[in-house]
């Protein structure tokens, strides 16, 4: 039977219930301990959820039930053999696919010309100092797991991130430099454009008069193919879907 693999929330609770049958206010807890809902989006609500669609694919099991004190029962579950193969399964494709997450920095990147070239570099500014100060928080983070003497591979998917974070600022960095000087490709158009539209001209009237707008060093794609499609050598980045 197919399954989606798009929460990793449910990959998590497998995890969890590999290494014995627990209760979902177990799994939260364990999952928090280990910090784990630094990577993996916890909701309590949604964990119940979770644990519904598993136990109705079969990949888990009610096992009994457990009592702590005046609480209430609380059901317990286990992982069965089609749950472990799928947790296997799960796992060796999340680490053998690479997949497009569509991250929101990138769609804002996609869509950045909308905004003039001072305000964009004046808001990647901003995020430049929050990016320094998660990136100080991560390493802060790593060397208090060191100090503790936990391996390495208790930790790796924070070492990922910190990873991520500086490949990040790096390109934050770069683009505001680029901006700032004036030699990020499209400069002069997308300076010229906010110039006319601070004038009043609408970015349809630009396009369908391009000549009398803008010079035309400044819009050589103008007379390019219609899609990126029709560019010899150019494909399409494909999005896997899990």
């Amino acid at each position: 039977m197919a399954r989606s693999r798009s929460n990793p929330l449910a990959l998590a609770v497998l995890s969890c219930l590999f290494e014995e049958p627990m209760h979902p206010y177990q799994v939260s807890t364990t999952l928090k301990q280990r910090h784990k809902d630094d990577s993996i989006r916890l909701n309590y609500g949604s964990l119940y959820s979770v644990v519904g669609s598993l136990r109705g694919q079969g990949l888990i099991v009610e096992h009994g039930t457990s009592k702590e004190g005046n609480r209430p029962e609380r059901t317990v579950y286990a992982i069965t053999p089609a749950g472990e193969t799928e947790l296997f399964d799960w796992l060796r494709e999340l680490l053998r696919v690479p997949v497009n997450d569509y991250p929101a920095l990138e769609a804002g990147l996609a869509l950045m010309p909308v905004l003039p070239p001072d305000v964009v570099a004046d808001v990647l500014r901003e995020r430049l100092d929050k990016l320094d100060a998660l990136i100080d928080e991560q390493a802060e983070m790593l060397a208090g797991v060191a100090k503790l003497g936990l391996p390495q591979l208790l930790s790796i998917e924070s070492e990922y991130a910190l990873a991520v974070l500086r490949a990040e600022r790096q390109f934050v960095a770069q683009l505001i430099t680029s901006i700032d000087d004036q030699k990020i490709g499209g400069y002069r158009f997308w300076a010229r454009m906010h110039q006319l539209r601070a004038q009043g001209v609408s970015i349809a009237e630009m396009t369908k008069n391009s000549d009398k707008y803008f010079d035309e060093s400044e819009v050589p794609w103008i007379t390019a193919p219609e899609t990126f499609d029709d560019v010899p050598g150019v494909r399409r980045r494909k999005a896997t879907h899990r």
